[in-house]
């Protein structure tokens, strides 16, 4: 652990509408001061890609407080600005967190801010559009297309297993076009999958060990013949092993392409943000994220048990 960096002035910017956007911020607050940064929080309500770019200059940092959706939103102005960033979970899943070992608690994760380097984390890239986690196509986007705000704050993760049981009932197998690696395949799939991170949906584990800074994405395409399969892959899928099974594809890559019969949604940490013919690629290394060394962290992280294994929003 590093020894606190003095005088550093962050734009701390703190989503409301998160889960647990009532977090403690007087404590917040004295946390960072007392670590040597001084928080700035501009006045009133605004886009946070708008407020970035706006202080950019007047700050050393961003600190943001919210789930997967506000990261993602916020993705746009980090890369532009190359400001590091410092996470305050208080979203639902906080899957990015948990993929960077995070502390779940805010005034600790602040006080993590104050003693950790700002280290290189990768981005997924999916026609024009930044993700942390995972994108996805098929049950996933309709999923994400149910699951309301209000929900999620009322319901927490179980609000994800409601939804997913309404829409289990109109989940349909389609024909995907993969085109990777020099290689051109057709699948039939009720979902594929392109993570950037280790875990996404609150819970569920992309590939068992895949990190945010190894310069890949990992695929994987749920061929099953039957919805009820998805219950006998469920612990698998959350360990990150379900490339294992006979009836998923799954590997690794750097870019690839996937087209559908008709347009389709695609899902990029839990926001329906484009539609297919999707474009996937890595972009390595384009943010720094304020984390504990990578060599120091186990395996695997555990992740938090939901029922059903398909991501939302945050």
């Amino acid at each position: 652990m590093n020894a606190p960096s003095q005088g550093r002035r962050a734009l701390l910017l703190v989503n409301p509408n998160a889960r647990n956007g009532s977090a403690p911020l007087d404590a917040i607050r004295a946390a960072l001061v007392e670590g040597g940064i001084t928080p700035f929080e501009p006045p009133g309500e605004g886009d946070c890609t708008a407020l970035i770019k706006r202080h950019a200059r007047e700050c050393d940092l961003v600190i943001l407080g919210g789930g997967d959706g506000t990261m993602n939103a916020a993705a746009p102005a980090l890369v532009e600005t190359r400001l590091p960033l410092g996470i305050l979970p208080l979203g639902t899943a906080n899957d990015l967190a948990r993929s960077l070992n995070l502390p779940t608690d805010p005034v600790a994760a602040a006080q993590l801010i104050t003693t950790e380097e700002a280290r290189p984390a990768d981005l997924g890239w999916v026609n024009g559009h930044y993700f942390f986690n995972v994108a996805s196509i098929g049950f996933s986007a309709e999923l994400a297309g149910d699951l309301t705000a209000e929900s999620k704050k009322t319901w927490g993760t179980l609000g994800y297993a409601i939804a997913a049981i309404r829409v289990l009932r109109r989940v349909r197998p389609f024909t995907v076009i993969l085109e990777h690696d020099g290689i051109r395949e057709k699948v039939t799939t009720i979902q594929v999958s392109v993570g950037n991170g280790r875990h996404y949906g609150g819970g569920m584990t992309v590939e068992e060990t895949a990190r945010v800074d190894d310069g890949k994405l990992d695929f994987y395409s749920l061929e099953v013949a039957h919805w009820w399969r998805l219950l006998a892959l469920l612990p698998a899928l959350r360990k990150g092993t379900q490339g294992r099974a006979a009836d998923v594809r799954a590997f690794s890559t750097t870019e690839i392409v996937v087209r559908t019969r008709r347009p389709r949604q695609v899902n990029t940490d839990g926001e329906l943000t484009t539609v297919t013919p999707a474009h996937f690629k890595v972009v390595p290394g384009i943010l720094r994220i304020f984390a504990p060394d990578p060599a120091t962290l186990p395996p695997m992280i555990a992740g938090v048990p939901i029922p059903f294994p398909f991501g939302t929003k945050a």
